[in-house]
């Protein structure tokens, strides 16, 4: 049986300082991470079960251009860790999950703010706003064997130089481990799946033409050109 039409092209993210690369199945994603975010979103702090969204593989980016998106005026930056599994399974016990994580990466979550705060009023789903054409920009991967576990490490995004987001990533209320279990209650993880884990205060809007850089200590860096539309 052959395909109809040709597959479409595997999406993978590089491996630091190796030709190795990693295959990508899902991209999980999750909200509300960091009470300093919830509390500049409009929302109250405190540690509220964790929900979660998805964007498509294809949407990946790494170091280059990021075309400003069609449909919105008002597009914002959202730096986090990204957690790359390289095993998987259900109902994952915090303890056991960290031997479930191949690696880390810097990773932003491009969002159409405007269609997201639609959305959120019309109680209808955040896709528009979430998963479009390259909003998951993210770095080469870090394999955990070279860090460990991460627990603490800087997280900053800067736009043109200035600096807008800085926080550490020690301040998530629900922890990487205990991310992987809560998903893993509703989904089947894999090999290939990647997480984001939130982001800290300092969201804000991107234009055509500005340079974004975002960076965590010990994982990697990331710089992206916002451009327009081809």
């Amino acid at each position: 049986m052959a395909h109809v039409f040709a597959a479409p092209a595997a999406t993978v993210l590089p491996v630091a300082d190796s030709a190795d690369t990693v295959p990508v199945r899902r991209i999980y994603c999750v909200g509300r991470n960091y009470n300093d975010h919830v509390i500049e979103m409009g929302g109250m702090p405190g540690r509220e079960p964790p929900f979660f969204f998805q964007k498509p593989a294809d949407a990946l980016v790494l170091d280059g251009d990021f075309p400003y998106p069609p449909g919105s005026s008002n597009v914002h930056h959202e730096v986090e860790l990204v957690v790359a599994l390289q095993s998987g399974g259900k109902d994952i016990p915090p303890g056991a999950a960290g031997q479930h994580i191949y690696g880390y990466a810097v990773g932003i979550d491009m969002t159409r703010r405007d269609l997201q705060a639609e959305a959120k009023r019309a109680g209808r789903p955040w896709e528009v706003a979430k998963a479009f054409d390259h909003s998951a920009p993210v770095s080469e991967i870090t394999p955990a064997a070279e860090i460990g576990i991460l627990r603490s490490a800087g997280i900053s995004l800067s736009v043109n130089g200035v600096q807008r987001q800085n926080s550490n990533i020690s301040e998530m209320i629900w922890s990487v481990p205990e991310i992987i279990s809560e998903l893993s209650k509703l989904f089947a993880l894999h090999a290939g799946d990647i997480i984001f884990t939130g982001t800290p205060q300092g969201v804000g809007p991107v234009q055509i033409g500005d340079v974004l850089s975002a960076r965590i200590e010990g994982v990697g860096e990331i710089n992206l050109r916002v451009c327009k539309p081809s």
